[in-house]
């Protein structure tokens, strides 16, 4: 080796680990499952678009017909009267329940138990009978003379027995459902409101009853959906609500199939407007407890419209 070179020594460079490669993980199953449902929704679509069965020209000269929208409203009007008559009888028998006299929370287990066995349909009917048992009903002294009577038809028609069969079967439902939201709120609220002197009264007026609303209004939300489903009991007693109208028109016409798509369609219409109505009714109850409430539909199409003008321009 010459003495003019210069030997250094060998430096080995140290080689940087290799990043791991990421691989996403393949949801066949959940692929096919999709793929599988939408080829279905397709077939479906395309039935009713196909079939000739379905009617659609019959359905569109009945379905905004003038008897139709009547049946409708008379069909609203029955749930209306039963929804504020069944939860003002309801929200008593439920503070009968939580009494702490024996009569009256025994009397009010009573009552619950006994309309939650019996079907709708036969209190209609028995209300619907009521003059065969009591031909007819007065004011007087108990187990005394009667001062003032009328007859039973002539105090309660058709859509009066309708009413108060719809309220009284509701009734039992709503007693449990405010008990349910009246028995969630701390107990340790009402100590404290006592101890401020606060009267029992307004005790439930103004700490309980706003708390538990929150509790309350999902279940009374979708038993008042209910209710307007239910309604289609009272066929039975000849009322012209919707339902029963669907029925005399197919039977006149023989076009059952779209006369029945009618009945959906409006039932599809009403549940959704009591579900928007339930929605912005929980949003306003929760504001004490949620105090940056996720925005509403609306909201959030007005933000997009707002986003595309701005981009827009």
């Amino acid at each position: 080796m010459s003495s003019d070179t210069i030997t250094e020594p060998a430096t080995r460079a140290v080689d940087a680990p290799a990043e791991p490669k990421v691989v996403p993980t393949r949801h066949y199953a959940r692929w096919a499952a999709g793929a599988a449902v939408v080829v279905l929704v397709a077939q479906f679509a395309h039935g009713l678009v196909t079939n000739p069965v379905w009617e659609w020209g019959v359905f569109s000269d009945y379905v905004l017909s003038e008897t139709i929208v009547r049946a409708a409203w008379v069909t609203l009007q029955l749930t209306a009267y039963a929804t504020v008559l069944g939860f003002l009888l309801g929200t008593v028998l439920a503070f009968m329940r939580l009494s702490r006299s024996p009569v009256l929370s025994t009397v009010a287990w009573t009552y619950i138990w006994v309309f939650r066995s019996i079907p709708m349909i036969v209190q209609l009917v028995f209300w619907f009978n009521l003059s065969a048992l009591y031909k007819e009903l007065g004011v007087g002294i108990p187990f005394g003379p009667v001062f003032w009577s009328v007859d039973s038809n002539t105090l309660i028609g058709t859509i009066g027995a309708a009413v108060i069969g719809l309220t009284l079967h509701q009734a039992a439902y709503a007693a449990e459902i405010v008990r349910g939201g009246v028995i969630a709120v701390d107990p340790g609220q009402l100590e404290a409101a006592a101890a401020l002197g606060i009267p029992r009264f307004r005790q439930i007026r103004r700490i309980v009853l706003p708390q538990a609303m929150r509790a309350i209004l999902p279940t009374a939300g979708n038993e008042i959906i209910g209710l307007l489903k239910g309604t289609s009991v009272v066929y039975v007693m000849s009322i012209g609500e919707l339902f029963y109208q669907v029925q005399v028109i197919y039977g006149r016409n023989g076009r059952v199939i779209p006369l029945l798509l009618v009945a959906t369609a409006w039932y599809v219409v009403l549940t959704s407007l009591l579900s928007v109505a339930q929605y912005y009714v929980e949003r306003r109850y929760a504001r004490g407890a949620d105090r940056t409430p996720p925005p509403t539909p609306l909201q959030r199409a007005r933000r997009f419209v707002a986003s595309v003008r701005k981009e827009s321009a």
